[in-house]
This record gives structure tokens, sequence and C-alpha cells, in this order.
């Protein structure tokens, strides 16, 4: 009755209530399993197994448990297919419970939350993906072929290790057809010519923001607005749709966009997450209930208003300066002006740099550095005329975006100084109006000092411990060396529970949580 008194005392949802209740009525049935001695529960089932395949019952037991728990997620998410799996679970607990009139209030329990279920159903509304039938059937197969196998060759005379093996492909059988019974909408593997080449017309149009461009890279999915002059560019990972930066299309299509977008990911029982959006758009957000928090801040340098003159930019002056006595310099070239040799010189030296890391990024990163034509490659050759070193640079209306920044081993210290202060002349002799540089998450957390709040001086000590895997506060700090404007970007999502979710699903997409060997594709 846990359950009951938590929806008395609390704010939580309906669905999350029902979740809940699954999740007790399942650590029960776990513990059960665990601890026949609490109860003998499940003797009334054990006319149904094979002579000697007792010990099947308790695996059947604890599998339902886990089943239940496993469920609760479902159920919080409103997806039809937990609802009517947990409806078939509980009755089965309820009935087991009943059957031994001494488990009475687990048996209160289970009815109650059945009958909850029942009246609330309505609300598990998120169907099913179509797509998951097939592996399903193949899942419930398994499962039969197992469980036929345990009741023709099973008992307590026949051999344990089969008899063991027999149940773990029982179990095994049994989560896989659970799992995809579960499984929520998937996405196709990439999106139509089509709708690819609509995107590319709509970001030569109206990708004024800094991030527009790498809504062409080839892992985001699309939707457009109703009129189709207006898209979202994202991808689904965990249950999370990850839009990646602000809406680009016209002004008057957007506000529709996001509501439409938002009652798909509802229809689909995906959380809807919004990473790095500008601040330009947070009042559609809010409007839907969402939250945003500011994540970081994006550097940007004005290149009609940058200058190496001053004091304060001495040690960007003097890395210049030596830079080019050793012989180097920098040419501005598009992908179509680098030759087969030049290109393999360009891998060479995003193998060196990257080392044994996965390639990273999503949001503001390129996955092909060449498919591009628009896009620019700043390359620092050496007095040799070797590559050493390069900035890859994607347009905006506004100006360039920095979408990778390499260097090779051995190079002088200074050398990605150098590298963007002479993108940064080029880009003024273009007649950019910015240069968007790295993104710096939790800058305002890194800006903390000795008069700062405890809590930001005990939060920036956390961050920098961090610096060895994540390289926030070296990048931050590289950022701060040309003193640039900084636009805050900050992350929306809809409920605060979803936080651990979505910042996992954040980490895989942009590649922070990949093991060190493993490698992606291109530099």
């Amino acid at each position: 009755m846990v359950f009951v008194v938590v929806w008395a005392h609390t704010k939580l949802r309906a669905e999350a209530l029902m979740a809940l209740g699954a999740f007790l009525v399942g650590v029960v049935d776990i513990v059960t399993a665990i601890r026949p001695t609490l109860t003998d529960r499940y003797d009334v089932f054990q006319a149904m197994l094979p002579t000697g395949t007792t010990t099947v019952a308790g695996s059947i037991t604890f599998a339902a448990g886990a089943a239940l728990l496993l469920l609760a997620g479902g159920l919080a998410r409103r997806k039809r297919r937990a609802w009517a799996l947990a409806v078939v679970l509980i009755a089965f607990a309820a009935a087991a419970h009943l059957a031994r009139g001494f488990d009475a209030e687990e048996a209160i329990g289970s009815a109650a939350l059945l009958g909850a279920l029942l009246a609330l159903r309505g609300r598990f509304d998120v169907s099913g993906d179509p797509t998951s039938l097939r592996p399903l059937a193949g899942g419930i197969a398994v499962t039969a072929g197992a469980w036929a196998s345990v009741a023709l060759f099973g008992g307590e005379h026949a051999n344990r290790v089969a008899n063991i093996g027999l149940e773990i492909l029982l179990a095994g059988g049994a989560f896989w057809a659970l799992h995809h019974w579960l499984r929520g909408h998937r996405e196709p593997d990439r999106p139509s010519d089509d709708d690819r080449a609509r995107a590319h017309e709509l970001v030569a149009r109206y990708g004024r923001d800094s991030l527009s461009f790498f809504a062409l890279r080839a892992d985001r999915r699309y939707t457009f607005s109703r009129a189709g002059n207006a898209f979202l560019a994202y991808r689904v990972v965990a249950g999370c749709a990850l839009v990646a930066g602000d809406p680009i299309g016209a002004e008057d299509e957007i506000a529709g966009l996001v509501e439409d977008f938002g009652a798909l990911c509802r229809e689909r029982g995906w959380r809807m997450v919004v990473l790095h959006a500008s601040a330009e758009w947070l009042h559609l957000y809010r409007r839907r209930g969402m939250r945003a928090v500011a994540i970081g801040d994006e550097a940007i340098i004005r290149p009609t208003a940058f200058s190496l003159d001053g004091r304060a930019m001495r040690k960007v002056r003097q890395s210049v300066t030596r830079l080019r006595r050793a012989g180097y310099d920098v040419r501005v070239l598009a992908p179509s002006q680098l030759s087969p040799a030049r290109r393999a010189e360009i891998e060479r030296v995003s193998a060196e740099w990257r080392g044994r890391s996965a390639e990273r990024g999503f949001s503001m990163a390129m996955d092909d550095l060449y498919a591009h034509e628009p896009a620019r490659f700043a390359v620092a050759f050496d007095g040799a005329g070797a590559v050493r070193g390069f900035l890859h640079l994607v347009p905006s209306s506004s100006g360039y975006s920095l979408s990778a920044m390499r260097r090779g081993v051995g190079t002088p210290n200074g050398l990605m100084e150098f590298l963007i202060c002479e993108a940064t002349a080029w880009a003024r002799s273009a007649g950019a109006d910015e240069l968007s540089l790295n993104f710096s998450v939790f800058a305002d957390v890194l800006r903390a000092d000795e008069e700062s709040p405890a809590h930001m001086r005990a939060a920036r000590q956390l961050v920098v411990g961090l610096d060895r895997a994540f390289q926030l506060d070296r990048l931050f700090s590289f950022n701060r060396k040309f003193h640039p404007e900084w636009r805050t970007r900050y992350i929306c999502f809809e409920r605060t529970r979803d936080v651990p979710v979505l910042s996992l699903a954040t980490l895989h997409v942009e590649r922070l949580l990949a093991p060190p060997a493993l490698r992606a594709g291109r530099g």
C-alpha cells in the first residue's frame, strides 16, 4: 500500500505512481524467489511443472519480479505494451498471494495496483515500435523452446549443468522478448534524400545561427514544419529525442514546429531534450513546460575588432611571432582544393591528435570534413610544406564556426593560437561578422574565484577534477586567451527526474563515454 500513501502526499503523475507500484510488487516477487522461507506462495504452481523441476518455479518467480522492475520504466513513460504486460503479471501475483491466504496484505496490494492500472488505462497511450515484432517473435520462440526442453528433459535426475543452461536460455529468451516488447519507436537509419536536400536548402537560406550547419551531419534526423519551411534536427538515444541547436527556417513556422515535435515525442514516448539552445527560442520551450538550464558559453571572436595589440594579448602575440619565424604559414582551402595526398596528411594529423580516443562531437562538430564544399580548412604548413595542423570551419550567415581543431605530434607550442589568429584574419577579409570557437561547458563555474560563493568554488573543484577525462578547464582557458564574447547556451528538458538518463544519452552521443580504444570513422 506504499504507493497509495505516496499518491496522497506527492505531486507525482498517475503513471509515475503506477510505475512505483509495479516496482514494489516486483521487489516482493524477487525477495520471495531468493528467500523462499519467507513464503511458499508459489507452491500452487508446482503441479504445472514436470516432476523434479521445482527449482524452475523459483527462476520464473524471479524473472517475473525482474520483468516488473523493467516494466516500471515503461509505465512511467506511458507505454501501452508495458501496461498490458504489467496487468497480466500483477494479476498473476495477486492470484498467487490469494492462493495462500496468509499472504493477504501482499494480495490486497497487488489487487489495488491492478485496479488502478485498469482504471487509468487511458493514460498509457504510447504505442510500441512496429519494427520490433519480428525480433520479439524470435525471443518468444527461444523462450518456448527452452521451456519445452526443461519440461521434457529437466528434473532432479537430469544433468545439473544442462538444467542450468536451459534455465539461462529460458531467462535470456524471456528478457530478449521483453526488451523488444518495450522498445520505443526507432527512427530510420538515415533521412530520405528529399529530406536531406530540403535541410540543405533551409540551412543555406535561414542558417544564421553558428550551429545551424551542424544540422547537416549524417546522423541527424529531421522533422519539418507543416508548410515545410522550417525544421528541427535531432537524434533519438535511450528514449531521448536530442534536438541539437535552434530550429532553422521561417520564423512564422517555428512555434508550430516546436509544438508539433513535442506532440510527436509524447505520442512515441520520447523525452524531448534540446541541446545548446540559444536564448532566442527559450520562450517556446518554456511555454511547453520545459526547463532551461545554462550549460555553458560559446566563445565568439569578432574579426573586425580582433587585434593582437595590448598586454592582454601578449602571450598569443608571442606564439604567432614564434611560429612565423619558424617558417609556418596558414592557407585557407575548400575541400575540393585538397588533393588526395593533402587529405592523407590531414588524416595523419587527426590520428596523431586523437591517439586512442574516439572521434568526439555531435552538436558542434561535423562527422565528414570533406562532404560539404562551403566548409573551409585553415591548414598550417611548416617550412618544408608539410601539413602540421588544421582547423575545420563551417559557414553560417554571420560567419564561420569551428568544427575541428587538430595538430600533429611534435608541433611547436602555440600552433593552435597561430591557426586561430590566421583564420580570424582570413575571416575578416572574407567579410565574416563572427568566428565561433569552442564551446566551454560550465564556463560560469570555471570562472569562480576566491571571492565567489562557497558552492561555486566547490563546483569548480569538481569540474577541474574531471578535466583529465573531459578537458573542460583546458578548453575554457584556451578560449579565454582570445578575450572573446561569450554566448550562453542552454539545455532544455521536460522533467527533472529525466536528468540522469538525458545526461548519459548526451555523453554517449557526444562520444564522451566511448572507450579509449574505440575509433570512429573519419577525422
